[in-house]
């Protein structure tokens, strides 16, 4: 287990020196910042890295501890391209960054021990989210807003899995949590945990972001990075069985524990079923969904009218892999 983790977590030993130049950023390795540990979640993004390795991406990846530390990394220039939905720092920074593929939308659900019914009975309570400023951070503000009630504390730890963790342990009485672990915890824990009525989402949890200069000064490597990731979103779509079948058994997501492997099957067919994937990497839809959303839970300023989809999404590379 060690090589899985061969590159998570240093990013805390490295220094985040905001202001540098994009050139400093530039070189023949593109260097992803991950906002979490390879998991089952992240296999069909290293398909796609595979295929992209095969078509002559030279990249390298770090798993950073949480979504902040991974948008602060790009906007630095210490990293090259990052993971989340940086919206309030898109709108907050001086760079020019922008969403180029969305990952998976906010497919999240509130999990919770038997004592709670309805969302409005967690008015007062505290729950547990995966990082602050994320996209279960902004589900939480939208549920407050739409329902009427405040959460209690909030506490942040980062991944589906570990969250789930915490709720059988009794260490946490309410949560958020993806698609996969719901099914999982009440497949397992029906007796003891319930699902909480929830409105439908469409906006994106997870996108793929650069800043603006770099993606054009790295044009080519870009596209191949977009290619590949629309061919690998749009047959997993169509075959959900395409991401264990392509994962290399030497690779991070090969090492992972067996009993994690046999599921990804399952994983992939419930995540396709549930509408988590878009086939076409999101594009104007979700950059149209995503400032409805992101503007109504708080992490961009003002109304939807006053926002313009080309201040946060680059669709160039897309557009080029749709054609």
């Amino acid at each position: 287990m060690l090589k899985l983790f061969r590159k998570a977590m240093i990013a805390a030993a490295l220094p985040i020196a905001f202001g540098l130049p994009v050139s400093a950023a530039q070189g023949d390795t593109i260097r992803i910042a991950l906002a979490e540990t390879p998991s089952d979640e992240l296999a069909a993004f290293f398909v796609a890295l595979d295929r992209a390795k095969a078509n002559g991406l030279d990249y390298e990846w770090t798993a950073f501890a949480d979504e902040e530390l991974a948008i602060q990394a790009v906007l630095s220039g210490q990293m090259d391209i990052g993971f989340g939905t940086p919206y309030s720092a898109m709108q907050r920074a001086k760079a020019p960054v922008r969403i180029i593929f969305q990952l998976s939308k906010l497919k999240f659900f509130p999990v919770t021990t038997k004592k709670y019914g309805s969302l409005e009975d967690l008015d007062g309570e505290p729950i547990l989210l995966h990082s602050r400023g994320g996209g279960t951070d902004a589900i939480a503000n939208v549920i407050e807003d739409k329902v009427g009630i405040q959460f209690g504390k909030r506490s942040y730890v980062p991944g589906s899995a570990n969250r789930v963790v915490a709720l059988v342990a009794g260490q946490a009485d309410a949560t958020i949590i993806d698609l996969s672990n719901k099914n999982k915890v009440m497949r397992q824990h029906e007796d003891k945990f319930n699902v909480l009525p929830m409105f439908d989402v469409e906006a994106s949890d997870e996108a793929l972001f650069a800043n603006l200069d770099w993606i054009k000064a790295n044009e080519a490597d870009v596209q191949i990075f977009v290619d590949a990731l629309l061919s690998v979103w749009q047959e997993m779509n169509a075959d959900p069985t395409v991401v264990r079948r392509e994962t290399d058994p030497d690779g991070p997501i090969g090492q992972l524990p067996p009993e994690i492997l046999d599921s990804l099957d399952t994983f992939y067919a419930e995540a396709v079923a549930g509408g988590l994937y878009d086939a076409n990497g999101g594009g104007r839809k979700a950059a149209m969904a995503d400032l409805e959303w992101y503007s109504q839970a708080g992490q961009l300023e003002g109304d939807l009218s006053s926002l313009d989809m080309n201040d946060f999404w680059y669709m160039a590379p897309l557009d080029a892999a749709m054609n």
